[in-house]
């Protein structure tokens, strides 16, 4: 049972021991040039509205000006975006419920803020350590956990994201097999939980792509 449950996150498809499923990762690319070609519509303007909210939460956090400071991150979050949107239309491949993606995702971010702080800025990575005002007795501890809190940060951002949409398909998958099992008089509830469970799955994929892209955010401003 187990088996025939997460076989639906599986590639499945395949040519010469590729993987054709996850080619759905770069599906999103195709709708970006009507942004440049097309005039102005509502979808354009909403997402024009969008990436300028993002830019200007995301200057504050890294406490700089100019829009390519942000633009490394409000990429980061409408790739997520397109991701997780995509893996809930039918026959699409989820590839963001993956750690195969997401940890390719959170790991290099990670690492390149990690070492551009501590070649740049050793003094304020070590004094990031230990926090204000603690006891010296505790120093050592202190160290030992913020040590440890840092390592596992690439972990935390790829396991939040990929558990968060499998528990939602999976959700939807269990409920979806359950169809040929009930009444049909029941038929019109298994309907409607369903819409319901779209909905929130919807809104789960627009928060776990703004969490991941925030994290990313806060995780950069603590090396400058």
């Amino acid at each position: 049972m187990m088996t025939s449950l997460f076989s639906i996150f599986e590639p499945s498809s395949s040519i010469l021991s590729t993987h054709l499923n996850w080619i759905s990762t770069f599906i999103g690319l195709y709708f970006i040039p009507m942004f440049y070609w097309i005039s102005p519509s509502r979808w354009s303007i909403l997402w024009s509205l969008i990436i300028k909210t993002l830019h200007n939460e995301f200057k504050l956090i890294l406490k700089l000006s100019n829009l390519s400071s942000s633009l490394l991150f409000v990429s980061l979050f409408s790739f997520i975006l397109f991701n997780n949107f995509l893996g809930l239309l039918p026959y699409i491949f989820t590839s963001s419920s993956h750690l195969a993606m997401t940890l390719s995702l959170a790991l290099p971010l990670w690492l390149s803020f990690i070492l551009f702080g501590w070649i740049n800025h050793t003094q304020h990575m070590f004094a990031h350590l230990v926090p204000q005002g603690t006891p010296n007795i505790l120093m050592p501890f202190m160290v030992l956990i913020e040590t440890i809190s840092n390592i596992i940060r690439p972990g935390t951002l790829a396991i939040r994201l990929a558990a968060n949409m499998i528990a939602g398909h999976l959700l939807l998958s269990l409920l979806g097999n359950m169809g040929p099992l009930m009444p049909s008089s029941l038929m019109f509830l298994l309907v409607f939980s369903q819409i319901l469970l779209l909905m929130l799955e919807s809104a789960v994929a627009i928060i776990q792509s703004y969490v991941f892209a925030v994290l990313s955010t806060l995780y950069a401003s603590e090396v400058n």
